[in-house]
C-alpha cells in the first residue's frame, strides 16, 4: 500500500478547538501504532491545552517543542509540537463556544497552511473546529474553506466528503434551505463535478464514475414536482460528459446512495448540504472525512464536529480522525510522485 512506503509524509496536525474533542482525539491518535507508521506528525496548538488532553486520555506521551520540521523525528511516545502558546486553559470552559478558542484556531490554521504552502509540511490534518467560535474570533468566512482559499489563492475549491472509497461533493453548502433552488445553475453543478473528479483522482481513483443527485422528490417526476432536473441538472450532466468526465444522472436523492453503495459509481454530487450529509453520516459517521478540495496543498479533517456534549469526558472515538489521516497521507504521497 502507498501509505506504508517510506519516507513518511510530514503531517501538520492542528489540535482543533480546545473546547471540544479535538485535543483529545489528537492525543489518542498520536499514541497509536498506525499514526507513527504512516506519517511524521507534528502538532500545531498550545502545549498547555495538549497537556490537559494527555492527562484526560491517560496516554503515555511527552510534549516536546520543535522550532522547525528538521527537528521533527516521528519518534513514538512524543508529541512533537509547534507551540503557539496562545490559549490558556483558564480562559475557556469545555463544551462552550469561546471566542478566544476560535481566534486561536485561526492562528493554528494560518501557521499550518503557511508551512504546507512553503513545502515544509506535506499535508495538514485538523481536528474539529467550531465555525461560530472562529467567527467570534475574527473570521470573515462562514466556514474554513473560504479561509483556506484566501491563503492558497484557489478559485475552484470546496468541501469534499469521503467514506473511502466513496467521495461526495455538493453544489450549495452552508446556505438557508429557501435559497437552494435559486443558487443552482448548470455551471455551478459542473464546477462541483470537476472539483469532485479532481479530488478523487488526487486521492488515487484513476477513473472516477460520478452520479448526480436530483433536487426534487422522485427526480422531479418529469416536471410534476419541479423543473430543475430538466432545465438545470440534465444540461449540467451533459456539459460534464462533454468535458470527458464519466458522469450519470440525475437520480432521485433517496436512492442515489443506495446505488453508490452497490458500486454503480464512486462519487456522488448532491444539490445541497443535508442531501449528502445525512446519507454519508448514516453510512459511516465514525469514518467520515472532509477533504478541502481544489487547493494546491492537502488538507483533511474528520467530518464530525467539536462534539461539545462529550468534550472533556475522554470518550471520543478517533475513527474519523484516523480515516482523515490515511487519506491525507495517500494524497500527499501521490502529490510527491506527480
Amino acid at each position: 500500500m502507498d501509505s506504508l512506503q517510506k519516507p513518511r509524509p510530514k503531517v501538520a496536525v492542528i489540535m482543533g478547538d480546545a473546547t471540544g474533542i479535538g485535543p483529545e482525539i489528537v492525543a489518542k491518535s498520536l499514541s497509536t501504532e498506525e499514526t507513527r507508521r504512516i506519517c511524521m506528525p507534528a502538532v500545531i496548538g498550545d502545549s498547555r491545552v495538549m497537556a490537559e488532553a494527555i492527562k484526560l486520555t491517560k496516554v503515555p506521551l511527552k510534549i516536546v517543542p520543535r522550532k522547525n520540521w528538521k527537528e521533527v523525528t516521528g519518534e513514538p511516545g512524543l508529541v512533537e509540537m509547534f507551540d503557539l502558546a496562545n490559549l490558556d486553559p483558564k480562559d475557556y470552559k469545555m463544551g462552550e463556544v469561546n471566542a478566544k478558542a476560535g481566534k486561536a484556531c485561526l492562528q493554528y490554521l494560518d501557521f499550518a497552511i503557511a508551512q504546507a504552502m512553503d513545502g515544509q509540511a506535506d499535508a495538514v490534518v485538523f481536528a474539529p473546529l467550531n465555525k461560530l467560535a472562529m467567527s467570534l474570533g475574527g473570521s470573515d468566512f462562514k466556514d474554513e474553506h473560504g479561509y483556506f482559499a484566501r491563503h492558497t489563492k484557489s478559485e475552484l475549491y470546496g468541501e469534499i466528503n469521503a467514506l473511502d472509497p466513496l467521495f461526495t461533493s455538493r453544489v450549495t453548502s452552508h446556505i438557508g434551505f429557501r435559497d437552494i433552488a435559486n443558487r443552482l445553475t448548470p455551471e455551478r453543478i459542473v464546477k462541483a463535478v470537476k472539483l469532485l473528479h479532481q479530488t478523487m483522482r488526487r486521492a488515487g481513483i484513476p477513473s472516477p464514475k460520478i452520479g448526480v443527485a436530483a433536487l426534487n422528490p422522485h427526480g422531479g417526476e418529469k416536471g410534476l414536482f419541479g423543473p430543475e432536473e430538466d432545465t438545470i441538472i440534465k444540461p449540467a450532466v451533459e456539459m460534464a460528459r462533454a468535458e470527458g468526465m464519466d458522469v450519470v444522472g440525475p437520480y432521485p436523492a433517496d436512492t442515489i446512495f443506495v446505488r453508490a453503495r452497490r458500486g454503480e459509481f464512486s462519487g456522488v454530487v448532491t444539490m445541497y448540504h443535508d442531501q449528502g450529509q445525512i446519507a454519508t453520516k448514516l453510512l459511516g459517521f465514525d469514518r467520515g472525512v472532509t477533504v478541502a478540495g481544489g487547493h494546491p496543498i492537502v488538507v483533511t479533517t474528520p467530518a464530525h464536529g467539536t462534539a461539545h456534549d462529550i468534550a472533556g469526558k475522554g470518550i471520543a472515538d478517533i475513527g474519523a480522525f484516523q480515516a482523515a489521516l490515511r487519506i491525507a497521507v495517500r494524497m500527499a504521497q501521490r502529490s510527491k510522485k506527480s
